[in-house]
């Protein structure tokens, strides 16, 4: 799908091929922080995707992210590091209609979005709490994959949308409680997987 929606070939195309193998490192499992740590609510600095810490923490992020039930993205600040770097990975998940795969972005922002829903959102570092947040269904992003540096823009729609929103916010220093109606639409969380 091209960002406009007609399909065909397309820039995303690159983000939907790309894989951790690319980075030519292996990933180690970081501990993942939790509110009210300091990091997760300070603006990252932008990064240079093409530096070897930069690459290293992106293939950290996906390993962290594939040992952790449930998880379908992480930012570096939910693993101590003030960085505009996230992974998303929505792909196993049921609430998932389209998808690019794995992918790793770097100095992420959303370029268009449309079509707000509410939906319930949880995050590994707000354990205990989900949340009734409204956001685009549909956007455009553009950003940086680690490594090559090469300029990508991701077209995502529903939850994949949702989950490139959520990582965004965390690199902008913004927790998913930052984004709710109010006290009403936070959530006692039933079960953590």
């Amino acid at each position: 799908m091209t960002a406009d929606g007609s399909g065909g070939a397309a820039v995303d195309d690159v983000v939907g091929r790309w894989s951790e193998t690319d980075l030519g490192v292996d990933g180690h499992v970081l501990d993942v922080v939790t509110a009210p740590a300091e990091v997760l609510t300070t603006d990252g600095t932008k990064v240079d995707p093409s530096s070897p810490e930069v690459v290293q923490l992106a293939a950290d992020l996906v390993a962290t992210m594939r040992v952790s039930p449930g998880c379908v993205g992480l930012a570096a600040p939910q693993v101590g590091v003030g960085a505009k770097v996230f992974t998303v990975d929505v792909s196993a998940h049921p609430k998932t209609r389209s998808h690019h795969g794995t992918f790793v972005l770097c100095n992420a922002v959303v370029v268009e979005s449309s079509r707000n829903e509410k939906a319930r959102e949880g995050c590994m570092s707000v354990p205990d709490f989900t949340g009734d947040v409204k956001r685009a269904s549909r956007l455009l992003v553009r950003g940086q994959l680690p490594g090559s540096g090469e300029d990508v823009e991701v077209a995502a729609e529903a939850f994949e949308a949702r989950a490139l929103q959520h990582e965004i916010d965390h690199c902008d220093g913004l927790l998913f409680l930052d984004r709710v109606a109010g006290a009403h639409a936070v959530h006692a969380r039933k079960t953590y997987l």
